[in-house]
């Protein structure tokens, strides 16, 4: 495989149609903690991925105020690191879940309380404006069901104010993108979705076609769908690749529209998902791993 490759190999894309970032980009999730119950990582081990993570060209961090366990959170990782910020670096948060006593994310903010969420997500990563705010919505139970109006036009009378660029909305269905889009401009859209799981193809050709990113959460199997690795490693071993890159390069090549935000707390699985933009399927590649 391609040595060498940085994110920039992945191509790029024009996001909210004015901040263009690279499509291979970073997810800060897993920066404080492997999951959300701990351990903690080192602040350190943090900072020194962030960096290398710029250095290999990502310029797309995706981060949330709800990353993090007792003093070490993913914001506080990425001012430390980053900070002043490459005018080129686009950061996305998210806002609506509020962690309960157990830590995990498992409450939903109410509309009184977003602009709160917000404020806070300036102040600790040191920003006047926020790039790419999500309104997520629910747990990880499959999306709809719930008016997402109330909470979304809080967020669009920020973007007003000037606190926010752009607005996405997560974990939502295309009744739920529509409702959104009745309220203001939606610059992405960020739902759970990998090579062997979703349901999400109408919505992804639908983002395509109004140029809405498409953002998937747990790229490389979190939560409770997990890889089918054996059939990723049969493709892989056709490009020398492991069955992550193959499953990254898969997105990359799925939809113009799709930005792959993969995350990790590793220096070495850093600069494997790096390489994955180097990557390039097959047409027989692909059929082999979605049929």
């Amino acid at each position: 495989m391609t040595t060498n490759v940085t994110a920039a190999d992945g191509g790029d894309f024009l996001l909210g149609r004015d901040l263009r970032v690279n499509r291979l980009g970073f997810g800060a999730m897993r920066l404080p903690v492997g999951t959300f119950d701990g351990p903690t990582r080192t602040p350190e081990n943090g900072i020194a991925v962030l960096r290398r993570a710029v250095e290999l060209g990502v310029n797309h961090i995706d981060t949330a105020g709800f990353y993090g366990r007792d003093d070490v959170h993913a914001h506080e990782l990425i001012r430390e690191a980053l900070s002043p910020y490459a005018s080129d670096l686009v950061i996305a948060t998210k806002v609506g879940p509020l962690r309960g006593p157990d830590g995990i994310p498992s409450g939903q903010a109410t509309p009184d309380q977003l602009r709160g969420l917000v404020e806070e997500d300036l102040r600790r990563l040191g920003l006047d404006r926020l790039d790419l705010v999500y309104l997520r919505v629910g747990g990880l139970a499959v999306p709809g069901g719930e008016s997402i109006a109330e909470r979304f036009a809080v967020l669009a009378g920020l973007r007003e104010e000037g606190l926010i660029r752009h607005l996405g909305v997560s974990n939502v269905d295309a009744d739920q993108l529509a409702e959104a889009r009745t309220i203001a401009p939606v610059a992405a859209v960020q739902n759970h979705f990998h090579v062997q799981y979703g349901d999400d193809s109408g919505l992804l050709a639908q983002c395509a076609e109004l140029g809405i990113a498409f953002v998937p959460f747990f790229p490389l199997g979190g939560g409770n769908r997990p890889l089918d690795r054996d059939r990723l490693a049969k493709v892989g071993a056709r490009h020398q690749a492991t069955p992550e890159q193959v499953a990254l390069a898969w997105l990359l090549a799925s939809s113009p529209v799709m930005l792959a935000i993969p995350g990790t707390g590793s220096l070495d699985h850093l600069e494997d998902n790096i390489a994955a933009a180097g990557v390039h399927l097959t047409e027989d590649d692909l059929t082999d791993l979605t049929t």
